[in-house]
């Protein structure tokens, strides 16, 4: 996976906005996003398109509506770079390195 790819995928608001929402652990209907983002179907599906890509999220179809998640197979240098941009755009402080 490439640093520079999973940076300018998260330059971009409404799938910073997304990353926001599904580093929670959980799985996220695109429904949800959607309507969390007041982002359209193809709109949407275009931004996970470009996360997915960049290996930030896996997808699971269900029925006629896709579910994402965080990729759990995420290298860790890169799960820490997300951390660190969902951290600064949520105003808290990121931890220390040890």
């Amino acid at each position: 996976m490439d640093v520079n790819l999973v940076l300018a995928a998260l330059a971009e608001p409404t799938r910073l906005g997304a990353i926001r929402i599904v580093w929670d652990g959980g799985e996220h209907c695109v429904c949800e996003l959607m309507e969390r983002l007041q982002a359209t179907q193809s709109r949407m599906s275009r931004h996970m398109g470009v996360l997915k890509a960049a290996g930030l999220v896996t997808d699971r179809r269900d029925a006629q509506w896709v579910r994402y998640r965080r990729n759990p197979d995420l290298p860790e240098e890169l799960a820490a770079i997300v951390d660190a941009a969902v951290a600064a755009v949520d105003g808290r402080p990121r931890k220390a390195a040890a």
